[in-house]
């Protein structure tokens, strides 16, 4: 039997939240029952007791964490492996809000590391679909102390003094640590972030659960971890061209391209030295490497391209859209 690497699919791990709706299933085909709803699919993680299980080829049925032990920079890349050792850097999410989500901040990974020994939390959104209306909330209107901040949380007036981006398909956010921010009703999105499940809650809009209880809020917490700072435009801007790969965003912690194609497509990444992750956003298309192994990627679907196949090529089955990460 062949043991070489392969693009590896995960099995998604489904959460259920209370904001969560059915996007996953009729956009995505996500098949998350028995949940009656679901706010966030798990595509790639390695959280602790959150680890994905390969859902394809001879390494089904293994955990992230077993195959980054044994394939180490041939699955992730030298580089990569030298710095984040046995831990999968990324944690890659779809997320369907039916409501709006908590206003929250993440920590930097200062704060992170000593409060919480773990990462810090930079993070990105690919809007995917958005109901009419929809918008959400990124940064502050203008610059804030925090006992300003503070005097509108406690008035319940915070989002007076924060930004609403109204958004549509294909706006894409990147949210730093320290930026405040809410995923509004209406929307579902991509998100790539750092491997951390760090969240602190600033405000929930007073909801209660089925049990009639409110959610913890991390009011102390959160207060030195906010950036107060204004920024005047925080939607990203990126040109689509047919067929081309266009960079969304490129920062420390990864690197987000966009391509939408009807045609083959060849992918060198000799010069990488990182793995790949492809996630299908639209249309259906296969990943071919080696001398002619193909795996056939579809809509709401998410592939790990090891980091030792450094040439493969995409042929669409339709015209396609896919978002590209890498380190």
């Amino acid at each position: 039997m062949n043991k070489n690497l392969y693009p590896i699919k995960f099995k998604p791990i489904l959460k259920d939240k209370i904001w969560g709706g059915q996007k996953l299933k009729t956009i995505l085909n996500k098949d998350f029952s028995p949940l009656p709803n679901a706010g966030e699919s798990w595509e790639i993680s390695g959280v602790e007791g959150d680890i994905s299980i390969v859902e394809n080829g001879f390494l089904k049925g293994n955990l992230l964490s077993e195959i980054l032990e044994i394939y180490m920079g041939d699955l992730v890349g030298d580089k990569v492996y030298e710095q984040h050792g046995n831990e999968f850097p990324l944690l890659i999410k779809f997320i369907d809000a039916n409501d709006v989500l908590s206003i929250q901040v993440h920590p930097d990974d200062e704060l992170a590391m000593e409060r919480h020994n773990s990462n810090g939390k930079t993070e990105m959104w690919y809007i995917i679909q958005a109901d009419e209306g929809s918008s959400l909330i990124s940064g502050f209107s203008r610059k804030v102390s925090k006992e300003e901040y503070l005097k509108y949380l406690e008035e319940k007036r915070l989002e007076d003094i924060l930004m609403k981006h109204d958004v549509t398909e294909g706006d894409v956010f990147f949210i730093p640590a320290g930026r405040v921010h809410a995923i509004g009703k209406g929307i579902l999105l991509a998100e790539i972030q750092q491997t951390s499940d760090v969240t602190y809650r600033i405000y929930d809009f007073d909801r209660r659960d089925a049990n009639g209880n409110t959610r913890e809020l991390h009011t102390e917490l959160a207060l030195d971890a906010i950036d107060y700072n204004y920024y005047e435009d925080l939607r990203t801007d990126y040109v689509r061209e047919l067929n081309k790969t266009t960079e969304i965003v490129s920062c420390k912690y990864f690197n987000t391209n966009f391509l939408e194609f009807d045609q083959i497509i060849e992918k060198d990444f000799y010069h990488l030295d990182s793995f790949l992750i492809y996630m299908c956003i639209d249309g259906e298309f296969d990943i071919c490497y080696g001398s002619g192994d193909c795996v056939r990627v579809k809509k709401g679907e998410t592939v790990l391209v090891p980091a030792e196949l450094r040439s493969i090529k995409l042929i669409p089955a339709k015209r396609t859209k896919v978002l590209e990460v890498h380190l």
